[in-house]
């Protein structure tokens, strides 16, 4: 337990420093744990992903694949905009988006299996033994970067950049489970919705944890104590490390008020609409607040640990792409505008900043939701839960940008042709953050691992 209220040092108290209880592991024991990885070295990229997950399942036809040949009960309810590639429309939302399109790679022919809720994309029962994909990428590389110490799995949550934000919706797509991996491998999320988290106890009034300058006050009254205790020799170099990893490089990776203020207003979603405008009819009306609220923010705060390590970041919103028409969710036309619009402003600041640092080879970032949404637009101006076609979109990494993958069916409903499914996503991303060739040959390799590292092929026509 770190105590910054404690003004002496003694090896007790500096034994509990990055005392991360990670499966009855320390920070200390992982630190030591993972120079063992890096000393082993070879089979783990220099590369991250942050998965932009659309909680509550996109429609194919208002974001990639408009369909504006078919039926009007059919093609998009919000029309059609030309993107860079000839040929190539999106939904009208995207308009920032499709002057982007010749940087990114969509895939029209990609489906989940399933219209059910849950966060299969990245926790899936059929596919990944039910553990969040980052805690397989983890169990892996190690579950904290070898020089910066960040956390390897991350999820990143409304509250992580609003903390007056709605907690997340855990019951419909649970995404720190780990399942037969363990608790060491959870993600790590800075929010406060995972144990992780609650196991970083800081001895500091909670209802000051917000308060920037209380807390880095606490820190360096606590690093000027380390300073002297290290001095005197009476800690190890891995504490040592776990301290800096927890109140230095760490906490300053989270603060996003270390970016350039120019940079903050190009991702800020929140100045896009009044939210007190957003119609109460709905009882989704919170959740669509938080998402403009908070998105752009939190693709930033992905940007920032996947610079320094973080490999598999988990960015998401509150359930708002769920769009029935229904007591709950808006019509497809009115719904974009709550949920699109953030989503195209987010998405394009990203990419254009990460254009501009030049790291659009060494982060990965994807995009789709737990399913599609059905072809025929229902009574209400709403579409329904669909498995058959969901869209999916990738950027960087890497692979090969500006491809349209496959094709859906004439009614949108079913790939056409190239069938991508989540095993190939799967591997697709871990063939990035991993030389899984070589992963092969290794030994003891659990076989939960092997199933997702080996369960589908990476997408054709992105390699």
């Amino acid at each position: 337990m770190l105590d910054f209220t404690t003004p002496n040092l003694n090896r007790r108290s500096m034994l509990s420093v990055g005392g991360l209880a990670l499966g009855g592991l320390t920070l200390p024991d992982l630190l030591r744990a993972q120079e063992a990885v890096r000393n082993a070295g070879g089979v783990v990229r220099d590369k991250s992903v942050i998965f932009l997950f659309m909680h509550g399942g996109p429609s194919q036809f208002e974001t990639f694949d408009p369909k504006m040949d078919a039926p009007s009960n059919i093609r998009s309810a919000t029309g059609e905009i030309p993107t860079r590639i000839p040929g190539i429309s999106f939904g009208s939302t995207f308009s920032k988006l499709s002057k982007l399109n010749d940087k990114f790679s969509i895939v029209r022919s990609f489906t989940t299996g399933s219209g059910s809720h849950d966060s299969k994309p990245i926790v899936d029962s059929r596919y990944s033994a039910g553990a969040n994909l980052g805690s397989h990428y983890a169990r892996i590389a190690g579950t904290s970067h070898p020089t910066t110490y960040l956390p390897r799995n991350v999820v990143l949550y409304p509250r992580a950049v609003d903390p007056s934000a709605m907690p997340a919706i855990m019951k419909l797509g649970k995404f720190n489970t780990t399942g037969p991996l363990g608790d060491a491998y959870e993600p790590f999320a800075p929010s406060g919705e995972g144990s992780l988290k609650r196991d970083m106890q800081l001895h500091v009034d909670p209802n000051r944890l917000d308060d920037r300058r209380h807390l880095l006050g606490s820190v360096d009254q606590w690093r000027a104590a380390v300073d002297k205790a290290g001095s005197s020799g009476s800690f190890d170099h891995f504490h040592s490390q776990a301290f800096e990893a927890l109140s230095g490089g760490m906490s300053e990776a989270f603060d996003i008020s270390k970016e350039d203020p120019r940079t903050i207003d190009r991702y800020d979603t929140s100045s896009l609409m009044d939210v007190s405008k957003i119609s109460r009819r709905w009882n989704n009306h919170e959740r669509y607040r938080d998402h403009v609220n908070s998105l752009g923010k939190l693709l930033l705060l992905a940007r920032r640990l996947a610079e320094r390590g973080a490999g598999f970041i988990t960015v998401t919103t509150n359930f708002v792409w769920d769009m029935h028409a229904d007591k709950n969710n808006a019509t497809m036309t009115e719904g974009m505008g709550y949920v699109g619009t953030p989503f195209d402003h987010a998405v394009s600041a990203y990419i254009e900043d990460i254009e501009a640092r030049g790291l659009q080879d060494k982060i990965l970032l994807v995009c789709c939701g737990e399913m599609g949404r059905t072809p025929k637009i229902n009574s209400k101006g709403g579409r329904d839960h669909w498995g058959g076609s969901a869209p999916l979109m990738l950027y960087g990494g890497g692979l090969k940008m500006g491809r349209v993958v496959g094709a859906s069916s004439k009614d949108g409903g079913e790939p056409a042709d190239n069938v991508v499914t989540i095993p190939d996503l799967y591997a697709t991303i871990m063939d990035t953050l991993l030389d899984t060739a070589a992963i092969r040959s290794m030994a003891g390799i659990p076989d939960v691992v092997s199933k997702v590292l080996n369960g589908g092929s990476p997408i054709r026509g992105l390699i």
